[in-house]
Parts: structure tokens; C-alpha cells; sequence
């Protein structure tokens, strides 16, 4: 199999992750039920006139592919692909408020065409003026890994060489008003901030410096908590792998009833292993695993934990293997091992 290596990352969170000295900030503490992202100056990477129509999906999903795409110095991929669980969720709001308002009358279209989950990935095509192989995954809790496993494949059949990969999720504001109103009525609902975010990488079959090899990714809609332990077993057997062999875990932990998981998953783990739960920064939202993958490439790249990520145990040093696993109410089950070149 061909490898698959990170030739760039970026992340627009509600840490200040877009354009810090990243990993060497002080992580905020979320206290609020939802956090927004920390957004740029988005000036800088589209026209005043063009702002003014996007949404906020749309503008972080613009901003951060466009950096990535500079980072890796690619100026046009053979391929974008987009993960998000919710798509421009601010513009549907907005047209199905339109519908009420006006009794199913007189509606303008506009909101109707931009609200489309793939409007991200369409925008950042006609920024670049990309023709190539444009497509967004829906798939809740596993978008992202969709659209990785996607751009895995074309790398192993030859098919792209350069490839932009996203995740984006947007905030909006009745709707996620509604499911933290529902969330909070039941014993297992989500006890860190509903978030949001964009998260972009530039994957290639070519090797560069500081590149970081995207080993394996793999999801399953739904895994018993029972049989989590093989399935971790199998993922790391198949990748030459055991469990001492990992110097990370990065988990999506968020508080709620179904972090037994993770429990579970960590252990059959050396206690010794630093861990990280991501979504204590990030926020719960379908793509936030894409803000996971960032930190893992950045984490690889310095090559130990920064003490301000640390959750437990001492910082390792010569961190050269990367595991993460996240999962949503139980369902959309997903790792990614990752290593350093």
C-alpha cells in the first residue's frame, strides 16, 4: 500500500489555533453551553462583496482550506473533499424562518441554494478556480473520516496526488438551541459546549519534510462496548502494531453517559500513555475529530506534548505514534493512527 502523508494543517476552533504559535497558547476554558470559534480576519482570504453572502461554515471552511492549501504551497489540489455533519445549518434556519414568516409565500431562493451541505466545498473550488473531483460527506459522527477515507483512496490508486481534505461544522442558532434544550432533559446528554469549527489538511502519496504519515483511518457505525477492545486489537494488529507500541491516545470524550467508551478503550492501554480528551477545547460538534487530527499532526511535528494539553500523567517525550478514537451517543465509531517521518 502507498503511504499517506500530511503535508499541512490548519484549524479554525475556539482555541486560538488559526494563527498562534500553535500548541505553545493557553487553552480557554469553555463555560459557556456553546462556544464559538475564534474567527480571522477572513479579509484576508476573500472579497468584502463575497463575505457578505457566506455564512459562517462557509467562511471558516474557505479561510482554513485556502491556508492549507499555502502551508503545503499547492496551489490547486486533485481533489477537495468536505466532511460536516450539519452543512450550512445559519441559511437553512434562515429559509425555513422565511417559510413560516411568509406562509409558504414570496420566498426568495437564495438561502434555499446556499444552505446545501456541499456549498463549502463549492465555494472553495471557485476561489481556487479547481475543476477536479469535488465531494462532501454526510455521514453524522464519521463525515470527516469519510472524506479521509475517500482521499486515502484515490492516493492508493493513483488517482490524485495532492489532495484537500475538510471538516466543517457551524454553530447556527435555533437548532442547536433545540437539541441542548432536549440534551439537558435526558441522564445522558452532552456535558461539554456544543462548538464549532473548521479543520483543513493537504494529503499526498509524496513525501516532504516535516510531513506526518496518515497510517490508517477506519469507522463502524455502531460497536458494542463489549467488542471494543477486539476491534482496537484487530485496527492495531492489521497496522504491525500492540497496544504498548502507541505513545498517544487522543479521545472524544464530552462528559456524557456513553465516555464508558472510552474507558474502555483506554484500558487495555500501558497506564503510562499520555491521554487527551479534545472536545474539553473544541466542543461537541459531527466534525470535531477533525480539530483532533490537527493537534495529533502538530503534536507529531514537535514531537512530545505541551505541558498546557496535558490532562494526565507526565509529559512523553519522543512522541512518534499517535492513536485517536472517537465516538457520538454510542454510534459513528472511529480510529486514526498516525506517525512521524
Amino acid at each position: 500500500m502507498k503511504p499517506c502523508y500530511i503535508h499541512s494543517a490548519t484549524s479554525i476552533s475556539a482555541q486560538p489555533t488559526f494563527e498562534s504559535d500553535v500548541l505553545h497558547f493557553e487553552m480557554i476554558a469553555p463555560t459557556q453551553e456553546k462556544i464559538e470559534a475564534i474567527h480571522p480576519n477572513y479579509k484576508d482570504f476573500m472579497s468584502p462583496i463575497a463575505l457578505r453572502r457566506m455564512a459562517t461554515g462557509v467562511k471558516m471552511g474557505v479561510a482554513a482550506a485556502t491556508k492549507a492549501l499555502q502551508l503545503s504551497n499547492t496551489p490547486q489540489p486533485d481533489a477537495i473533499l468536505i466532511g460536516t455533519g450539519m452543512g450550512c445549518i445559519e441559511d437553512t434556519e434562515k429559509f425555513l424562518n422565511a417559510m413560516i414568516a411568509n406562509e409558504e409565500e414570496f420566498l426568495t431562493p437564495t438561502a434555499f441554494i446556499q444552505s446545501t451541505h456541499n456549498t463549502v466545498g463549492a465555494q472553495i473550488a471557485l476561489g481556487i478556480k479547481c475543476k477536479a473531483y469535488n465531494n462532501t460527506y454526510v455521514h453524522g459522527a464519521l463525515s470527516f473520516e469519510s472524506a479521509l477515507l475517500d482521499a486515502q483512496l484515490m492516493l492508493q490508486n493513483d488517482e490524485a496526488t495532492n489532495i484537500l481534505v475538510g471538516g466543517v461544522d457551524e454553530l447556527g442558532t435555533e437548532f442547536v438551541d433545540a437539541v441542548r434544550m432536549m440534551e439537558d432533559k435526558t441522564p445522558d446528554g452532552i456535558k461539554c459546549p456544543i462548538g464549532e469549527g473548521a479543520s483543513f489538511f493537504v494529503l499526498s502519496s509524496k513525501y516532504k519534510n516535516e510531513s506526518v504519515q496518515l497510517v490508517d483511518v477506519i469507522g463502524y457505525s455502531s460497536i458494542s462496548q463489549e467488542s471494543l477492545t477486539k476491534k482496537t486489537h484487530t485496527f492495531l494488529h492489521q497496522n504491525n502494531l500492540s497496544f504498548s507500541d502507541i505513545d498517544a491516545l487522543i479521545l472524544g470524550a464530552n462528559g456524557d453517559a456513553f465516555d464508558t467508551f472510552y474507558d474502555e478503550f483506554a484500558s487495555v492501554f500501558p497506564e503510562t500513555i499520555p491521554t487527551l480528551s479534545h472536545k474539553q477545547w473544541s466542543g461537541e460538534f459531527f466534525t470535531a475529530s477533525g480539530f483532533a487530527l490537527f493537534l495529533s499532526y502538530e503534536i507529531l511535528k514537535l514531537g512530545e506534548i505541551p505541558s498546557n494539553l496535558l490532562q494526565n500523567k507526565t509529559a512523553k517525550s519522543d512522541i512518534k505514534t499517535i492513536l485517536l478514537y472517537n465516538q457520538f451517543k454510542g454510534r459513528d465509531h472511529s480510529f486514526m493512527l498516525l506517525k512521524s517521518c
